[in-house]
């Protein structure tokens, strides 16, 4: 069968050069990081700029895109980007956590290359070092889909990318070392939208416009920290068609809670009066509400937006039944022609049940977090590294928690946690929620299937409640007080995946892990070799390459 051949072609992209060659696109980027003033609340902070941009450039790409981006670390302290829900399939060695990657030191640079292999939708990346997400160094990453799959609406008039987060006015070094003292972030000073907070004085400058009677495509992100979000736009509906990268049941939505990590994307149809509206965003399951505004403005609309803004929602059992109303779109297409619904992952026989429950202690009279009753501590060097050399048994032990929450939860462990995981297993993780504070998790390398949520203890019973038809597929979830959650998915990719609270003074103090997926056969067909011109750090750095896998 004749392939089609894309004639080369070079052009310039939002200050980047776009390189399209026959087979898959390659995009290539140049990201120079640095330290500058922000003051997205007013308040001058030292914070994180890629290309002297706050938050960074979006990355605009299409399903199988090859992404090439050289990162120049011009800092004075080691910095590491993740690309959060990019599943990086056989390709661990460039999810840019911690264990799998050395951090860029200062002055260095590392060009991370991986391909959006199969995926589409919305995305972000951002810093993974230290408190560096707190000021920046984060953007919107879309994966549009290709012109030969259909997607089930019709083209926007326009795409926009809308990142909301917390901000906390103390900047990067101090936030680390509140946490480094022991101590809880507290409250954020505020929120903001795309890096900005409206006035309201009637000379705001607008987010977005648009054109009356068109219907524009707005991928929300919550970039933050710590607090979860409430989005709405005044006067206008949202329909939801798309969740960390699947196409979801078409629901109207007057607003949505959007939890640290998540991202969604909406439609929004200018059909109300041609003048300026607001889009706010409301922190939730905070003691004292705080909500911050942007413009979004009709063209050639007169009139400035009304100052009564839309009420935001009360409680979390709220949120809660909101999550239930999410569903798969089961006849549409996702990244390949084939229906999203043609994967049953409800007949799939569960092999492994793991249960995590995240608890917050003190150790020598300082706030660690943990789950199962180990708080992770990072090794110098990075676990998959150590695996790949070799040399695991001198960095981390296998399995070092158990598959259930332990009996006594007064005992803390201070120690790097790896889960064996067998390759293709189909595995059941409950998160367990016994705090009275929100979590938000995200798993790497993978999408799940998230199934179950609920108030009250997690029982085998739970099981009876499960959505397996129409769950939709993420790669983040959150877990609400005293209450539980429940995802599915079959541990496919090889190679070592961060589940980490997205919560970040959490992950920070401990609240993550890793799982190793390792394929029995060693074979090029299940996981690629260690790139060339890989950081190596810590123990492995000097040590001579493995031989690489031959087929």
């Amino acid at each position: 069968m004749a392939r089609l051949m894309l004639i080369s072609m070079l052009f310039l992209w939002a200050g980047s050069i776009l390189m399209v060659q026959s087979g898959d696109p390659t995009l290539f980027f140049e990201w120079n990081v640095t330290y500058g003033t922000i003051a997205p609340l007013g308040v001058p902070v030292k914070g994180n700029l890629i290309n002297g941009q706050f938050p960074g450039p979006n990355i605009n790409s299409t399903t199988n895109n090859n992404i090439v981006i050289n990162v120049f670390n011009n800092l004075d302290e080691p910095f590491l980007v993740t690309w959060n829900g990019i599943q990086h399939r056989k390709n661990s060695w460039q999810d840019g956590v911690l264990g799998t990657n050395c951090p860029i030191p200062p002055g260095k640079n590392y060009t991370y290359k991986f391909q959006v292999k199969d995926q589409i939708g919305s995305y972000m990346y951002y810093p993974v070092t230290a408190m560096h997400k707190a000021v920046g160094g984060f953007g919107g990453l879309r994966v549009n889909s290709r012109l030969l799959i259909p997607v089930p609406y019709a083209d926007p008039a326009d795409d926009y990318t809308l990142l909301v987060g917390d901000f906390f006015n103390k900047g990067h070094t101090s936030l680390k070392k509140i946490l480094d003292s022991g101590r809880n972030l507290g409250r954020c000073d505020g929120v903001h939208l795309n890096g900005k907070v409206a006035k309201g004085d009637g000379k705001d400058e607008p987010l977005f416009t648009m054109e009356p009677g068109k219907t524009y495509k707005y991928r929300i992100c919550n970039t933050g920290i710590k607090t979860s979000l409430n989005v709405r736009f005044q006067g206008h509906t949202m329909k939801l068609v798309e969740m960390e990268g699947s196409h979801t049941m078409q629901n109207d939505y007057d607003s949505l809670d959007v939890h640290v990590g998540q991202c969604f994307s909406v439609l929004v149809t200018a059909n109300q009066e041609p003048r300026d509206y607001y889009v706010v965003a409301s922190t939730r399951f905070t003691k004292r509400e705080v909500t911050a505004t942007g413009i979004i403005r009709y063209n050639n609309g007169k009139g400035a937006a009304s100052s009564e803004l839309p009420p935001a929602p009360v409680g979390w059992a709220w949120s809660l039944n909101q999550f239930r109303t999410f569903r798969w779109n089961l006849t549409s297409n996702a990244a390949r022609p084939n229906p999203q619904g043609s994967y049953k992952y409800g007949s799939i026989n569960i092999t492994r049940t793991i249960r995590l429950a995240n608890t917050a202690q003190r150790v020598d009279g300082k706030l660690r977090y943990a789950l199962n009753g180990v708080s992770y501590v990072e090794p110098t060097t990075p676990l998959k590294l150590a695996e790949y050399y070799g040399v695991a048994d001198k960095v981390f032990k296998y399995d070092t928690i158990p598959d259930e929450p332990p009996s006594d939860n007064n005992k803390l462990t201070l120690a790097p946690i790896v889960l064996n995981m067998t390759h293709r297993n189909f595995v059941e993780i409950i998160l367990e929620n016994h705090e009275t504070a929100i979590q938000s998790y995200h798993l790497s390398g993978y999408s799940f299937f998230a199934v179950g949520m609920d108030v009250g203890k997690w029982s085998p019973e739970k099981r009876m409640n499960y959505n397996l038809l129409d769950a939709v597929s993420r790669h983040t979830i959150q877990v609400f007080p005293n209450s539980w959650s429940a995802i599915l998915l079959t541990f496919d990719n090889c190679g070592m995946w961060n589940l980490r609270s997205e919560i970040w003074d959490r992950h920070y103090l401990g609240q993550q892990l890793y799982a190793s997926v390792i394929s029995p056969n060693r074979s090029l067909k299940d996981e690629y070799n260690l790139p060339e011109g890989v950081l190596t750090c810590g123990i492995v750095q000097g040590m001579p390459r493995p031989p690489p896998f031959s087929s």
